[in-house]
C-alpha cells in the first residue's frame, strides 16, 4: 500500500512538472507564442462598373454638356484590410463628388450584409469632371436637400458601393502589406496665383487671389501656395507573392483634356490600367485592383502659369500623368516592407460647423442682379450665377455636422476629409501626425464644397467665394485639431 501511494506520489510531480504552477509562466509564453502565430492578416479588393446611361449632364463645368460617348468606364474601387479583429475598407468611386445621405444609405446597406461598422469605411469621390452627377441632379445637388428621394443613378450607385464591398469581402485572403511614397512633383501646380493689383469678383469686392490666372496674364505675381508632391500608397499581396491590389493616394485635382460629351474617369484611370500592367497581375482570379484616391488637391492643378502654354490631343496629358505616376509608385514599391501582420485601428468623428450665410447688403445686392435685364453689362461673367446661390445660401442649415475618419494600418496613419481641402492642410496632417506616415484622402464620406484655411481665405478667389465654399472661415483649422486628437487616440491604444 505504501508503495504504492509513493508511485501515485511521483506521477502527480511528473504530471505537475509539465502542467502544474511552477512552469505556468513558460507554459503562458507559448500560449502567446501559439497564438501570435495564429495572427492572420487579410486583404480583399474589388471593382464594379458604375456608367451611367448616356444623355445625363456631365457636372465641372459651367455648361453642363449632355454625355454622348464612353472613353473609359466609370468604376466603384474597393480595398478591405483585416488583421482577424478589425476590418478596414477603402471605397473610390469615379464620380466627382458623394453626398453624406448617399454615402449614409450605401453604409446601411454594408451593414446589413456585413458586420462592419460605419467608423471603418471611407467612401470618397475622386472628382472626375467627366461624369454625371450622383449628388443629385440640376440645382439638387447644391441644395443638401436630404430629405428628398434618390434619383436613379444615384440608387444605381448606392447599390454598386454596397456591391463592391460584399465582392471584396469575398475576395479575401491572406495576405501580405506595405506602404511606402514617391515624390512626382512634376504634375501638380498651385492654381490660385497673388495678383499685383486685386480683381474684382462676382460680389463686387476685390480679391488678391485669381484662380486659373492664364499664361499671358501680366497681373499675376506668383502661387499663392505649394503643392503636396508626394504619392502615398498601400500595397497587398498574397501570400504566395500574387498581387491583390495597390492603393494611391495625389494630390492632383484632374487632368482634364477631354472631347466634349465623353465620360472618363480622367488619370485616376490610366494610373489604375498602368500600375495593373507593371505589376504584371492581369488576368488573375480574383482580379488584381489598382485604385488612386484623390489627395488634398482643391488649390492643385496639372497647368503651369508659370511657364510656356502647351498643347495636347485630346486624353494625352491624363494618359501622361496618369502613366508617368504609376511609373513611379511601381518603382517606389519594389523598396518597400512587407508585413506578414499588422494592427488595424479606427475612428469616426463629427464635427459641427457652422454655414457661411450672406449678410443683408449681400442678399439685396443679389435681388438687384437677378432683376436686372441681361441688356446691362455685368462686372463679372459670373455675378448673375453667384447671385442665385447667394439666395440660394439662405435655404441651407445654420450648421453642419461633417464626418471624420482616421486609420492606423500598422504605423501607416490615414485620415479623410469631405471637402475639397487645399494641399496646405493636407501637408500640416502629415507634418503633425504622430504616424511614421501618414496621407489624407479628400471628397470622403461627404461632400460640402471649397476648404480654404483662414489665411487663403483673406487672399480670396473662387474657393472662397460664398457657396463655392459653405463652412465656417476657421473650419480648417478645427478639421485638422479633431483629426490631430483622433489620430492620437489610435496610436496610443
Amino acid at each position: 500500500m505504501r508503495s504504492f501511494t509513493l508511485k501515485l506520489y511521483f506521477v502527480t510531480l511528473i504530471v505537475s512538472g509539465f502542467w502544474g504552477m511552477p512552469h505556468g509562466k513558460a507554459m503562458t509564453n507559448d500560449v502567446k507564442h501559439k497564438t501570435s502565430e495564429q495572427k492572420v492578416f487579410k486583404a480583399g479588393a474589388a471593382t464594379a462598373n458604375i456608367t451611367p446611361f448616356l444623355g445625363g449632364a456631365l457636372i465641372g463645368n459651367w455648361n453642363d454638356p449632355s454625355s454622348t460617348e464612353v472613353h473609359d468606364e466609370l468604376h466603384v474601387r474597393c480595398l478591405i484590410l483585416d488583421d482577424g479583429t478589425t476590418k478596414l475598407v477603402f471605397v473610390v468611386a469615379d464620380v466627382l463628388g458623394l453626398h453624406q445621405d448617399l454615402t449614409d444609405a450605401a453604409i446601411r446597406l454594408i451593414s446589413e450584409r456585413m458586420d462592419i461598422p460605419s467608423s471603418n469605411i471611407i467612401i470618397s469621390a475622386i472628382h472626375t469632371h467627366s461624369a454625371v452627377s450622383a449628388m443629385g441632379r440640376g440645382e439638387k445637388r447644391r441644395s443638401w436637400d436630404y430629405n428628398s428621394t434618390f434619383d436613379p443613378y444615384q440608387e444605381f450607385v448606392i447599390h454598386r458601393i454596397a456591391d463592391v464591398v460584399q465582392l471584396a469581402a469575398n475576395h479575401l485572403e491572406p495576405a501580405q502589406i506595405g506602404w511606402g511614397s514617391v515624390a512626382v512633383p512634376e504634375h501638380v501646380f498651385v492654381r490660385r496665383w497673388k495678383m499685383k493689383k486685386p480683381v474684382i469678383n462676382p460680389f463686387g469686392e476685390y480679391d488678391k487671389v485669381v484662380m486659373n490666372p492664364g499664361h499671358s496674364n501680366s497681373n499675376k505675381l506668383a502661387p499663392a501656395a505649394v503643392p503636396d508632391p508626394d504619392v502615398s500608397f498601400i500595397s497587398v499581396k498574397s501570400t504566395e507573392g500574387r498581387h491583390i491590389a495597390l492603393f494611391a493616394n495625389y494630390s492632383l485635382h484632374y487632368v482634364g483634356g477631354t472631347l466634349k460629351g465623353h465620360i472618363s474617369a480622367d488619370y485616376f484611370a490610366v494610373f489604375c490600367d498602368r500600375i495593373q500592367e507593371l505589376l504584371d497581375a492581369g488576368r488573375q482570379d480574383p482580379p488584381f485592383v489598382g485604385i488612386m484616391s484623390n489627395g488634398t488637391s482643391g488649390d492643385i492643378n496639372n497647368i503651369n502659369f508659370g511657364g510656356s502654354p502647351e498643347k495636347n490631343v485630346p486624353y494625352a496629358k491624363m494618359k501622361y500623368v496618369g502613366r508617368d505616376v504609376a511609373q513611379k509608385v511601381f518603382e517606389a514599391s519594389g523598396s518597400i516592407a512587407y508585413h506578414d501582420w499588422v494592427p488595424l485601428k479606427a475612428k469616426q468623428k463629427e464635427v459641427t460647423l457652422k454655414v457661411r450665410k450672406p449678410d443683408e447688403k449681400m442678399v439685396e445686392r443679389a435681388k438687384i442682379i437677378l432683376a436686372r435685364p441681361d441688356s446691362i453689362k455685368s462686372l463679372h461673367s459670373l455675378e448673375k450665377t453667384y447671385a442665385a446661390r447667394t439666395l440660394n445660401q439662405l435655404k441651407k442649415p445654420d450648421q453642419v455636422s461633417i464626418r471624420l475618419h482616421v486609420f492606423g494600418i500598422g504605423d501607416l496613419g490615414v485620415a479623410s476629409i469631405p471637402f475639397e481641402v487645399f494641399a496646405e492642410t493636407g501637408l500640416e496632417v502629415k507634418a503633425k501626425s504622430p504616424f511614421k506616415q501618414t496621407f489624407v484622402v479628400g471628397l470622403a464620406d461627404g461632400y460640402w464644397g471649397y476648404l480654404p484655411t483662414p489665411a487663403q481665405h483673406e487672399l480670396g478667389g473662387y474657393e472662397t467665394w460664398l457657396s463655392t465654399n459653405n463652412v465656417e472661415l476657421k473650419a480648417s483649422e478645427k478639421i485638422v485639431s479633431e483629426l490631430l486628437k483622433q489620430f492620437s487616440l489610435i496610436k496610443t491604444k
